[in-house]
């Protein structure tokens, strides 16, 4: 009898996240499927084949374009995570009235709409903009010369991303308590003790985390290297806009799959490095 209200038991939960279940197959796994065939299809003809795979790892272009997004990536993910730690650090352990503006300050990028955003900054740092209008007014043909090269988008990318990885950074900061910081320094720890051997290993998860999600968003990111970026080379996410609106929908396929394995690589990493703490948990 207990063995059958078990199997009831059982059998009433899987059909409540039956209809869940569903739409995520529906919805998410059926199109990542179906973006996969099609990327191994041969365009106009009743065939599979690596083609677009071939192309895109040959094609000179295609590889500069990857190249490119890569370096910017790179770049925004590691100027982002150095600037956050930073201010993290900052407004925790500093009580100063500074660090109290930019902790009510430092989230307000965070929203104000990506659009609206990057315009507003195309205003300040073309050429022709406020900075060179500025510079004018005193004498000088200041022309800062980051529009239209991957000077400004990466500009734009920490604008976005510092905010956000600042946030996940600082609440990791806050869980530890100031009794395990004044124990460690009286019984002799120096700062650089205390900053590689404490804060940096209670710290390193959220780290990861924000890491793994500037790198998954700006590797696909259209909105800003549309509007500030030149045509050569290219992003890969402005690639795919022009490879599906002319129609050529098994490159765009493939580049999209492209897109998913690098967003994948780093969500590896993450959960490798999530999983290896917590057997470091239960080893304690």
């Amino acid at each position: 009898m207990a063995s059958r209200n078990h199997l009831q038991q059982r059998v009433l939960a899987y059909l409540f996240i039956a209809p869940a279940l569903l739409i995520t197959l529906g919805v998410v796994a059926y199109p990542i499927l179906n973006v996969v065939v099609r990327s191994f299809r041969i365009e106009g003809e009743d065939a599979y084949g690596f083609d677009h795979y071939i192309y895109l790892f040959t094609n000179s272009i295609a590889l500069n374009n990857l190249y490119y997004t890569l370096y910017i990536v790179v770049i925004t993910v590691v100027l982002s995570l150095a600037a956050a730690y930073g201010l993290a650090l900052f407004m925790r352990f500093s009580n100063s009235a500074v660090s109290r503006t930019i902790g009510a300050l430092y989230l307000i990028p965070r929203f104000i709409p990506g659009l609206v955003a990057v315009n507003a900054m195309i205003t300040v740092i073309r050429d022709s903009g406020l900075l060179n209008r500025i510079a004018l007014a005193f004498g000088y043909d200041f022309k800062p010369g980051l529009m239209f090269n991957e000077k400004g988008i990466i500009l734009m990318n920490l604008w976005f991303n510092i905010p956000f990885a600042t946030m996940l950074i600082l609440s990791a900061l806050s869980n530890i308590p100031d009794s395990v910081i004044d124990s460690a320094r009286d019984a002799g720890a120096s700062r650089r003790v205390l900053f590689t051997k404490m804060i940096i290993p209670l710290t390193r998860k959220d780290v990861m985390i924000a890491a793994t999600f500037i790198f998954m968003g700006n590797v696909g990111s259209f909105t800003t290297p549309y509007l500030m970026d030149s045509t050569s080379p290219q992003m890969i996410g402005i690639t795919l806009f022009t490879q599906f609106n002319n129609l050529n929908y098994e490159n765009a396929a493939a580049l999209s799959v492209v897109m998913f394995l690098l967003c994948s690589v780093s969500a590896a990493v993450y959960i490798y490095t999530n999983m290896k703490d917590k057997a470091w948990e239960k080893q304690e």
